[in-house]
């Protein structure tokens, strides 16, 4: 797998505290726009953060603070390269239809907006500054949410309020989506990336295999009967109950001590 020349560039990609990948939308003068280069980047990092063993958290933020992300590059489309902002594998932005096992956090300090709040929304999680805004706007220009935005809704806030933004187009601001639950934690814009990372290091905590089975069942339960859960349950926990980890869980507690997670 080769490694993009828009990591680094386009978008920052480093690993730190040994198990937190930390990814950082780097289009300042563009607003972090996505255009190819950015859905490329961020198609690589979702393989490599998944081939990477020792990241068990990723970390989605942005080095702008005028926008976490303004959505689409109109300018790439408006020249006919609308085709280039997704991948095969990833969809818009090389994540919104991304497979991964492990939580991502958005880090979002400033508006995410039509594809920008999508891609907040492709995360599992989301970190909010008190001045942030979440919004669809894209009826308003005779365009449509394509990469998620309309269903991710309706699962993150209460149905009325969900509606009402997809068919008004206006922005929800953070403290109100906070309320709603769409946002899991609000803080000041200067102490996002730390909230981030003080929920990254909750997380890490945890045993990884139990992290990413857990996340995997929850998330499939939107789109499965409980029927089908509890088979899915019972072979995952077969699965975990067998690991390392849940033998060193037990003992770490009862030595007294803090786990060594060893990931299987």
């Amino acid at each position: 797998m080769t490694k993009p020349e828009s990591v680094g560039r386009e978008v920052l990609y480093e690993v730190v505290d040994g198990h937190v990948g930390l990814v950082r939308l780097n289009r300042p003068d563009k607003r972090n726009a996505v255009n190819g280069d950015v859905a490329e980047a961020l198609d690589w990092i979702v393989k490599a953060t998944e081939a990477d063993e020792a990241v068990r958290v990723v970390i989605l933020g942005s080095t702008s603070d005028g926008a976490f992300s303004a959505g689409a590059d109109l300018a790439e489309i408006s020249k006919g390269r609308g085709h280039l902002l997704g991948t095969k594998d990833g969809g818009f932005a090389g994540l919104a239809q991304a497979a991964r096992t492990k939580p991502w956090i958005a880090a979002v300090n400033a508006p995410a907006l039509a594809g920008g709040c999508e891609i907040a929304l492709s995360c599992d999680m989301i970190v909010a500054a008190e001045t942030a805004r979440f919004g669809l706007p894209e009826v308003k220009r005779g365009l449509y949410a394509g990469a998620g935005g309309v269903f991710r809704l309706t699962r993150r806030l209460p149905m009325s309020i969900a509606l009402e933004l997809v068919a008004t187009g206006d922005p929800i601001d953070a403290p109100r989506a906070y309320a709603l639950g769409l946002v899991n934690r609000l803080v000041p814009a200067e102490k996002v990336l730390d909230e981030a990372m003080a929920l990254a290091k909750a997380i890490m905590a945890n045993a990884p295999l139990s992290v990413r089975e857990s996340l995997r069942v929850a998330r499939m339960s939107f789109d499965h009967p409980e029927s089908e859960l509890w088979q899915v349950s019972k072979a995952v926990s077969a699965r975990v109950f067998a690991s390392e980890d849940a033998r060193e869980g037990p003992l770490a507690f009862l030595e007294k001590r803090a786990p060594v997670w060893k990931g299987r």
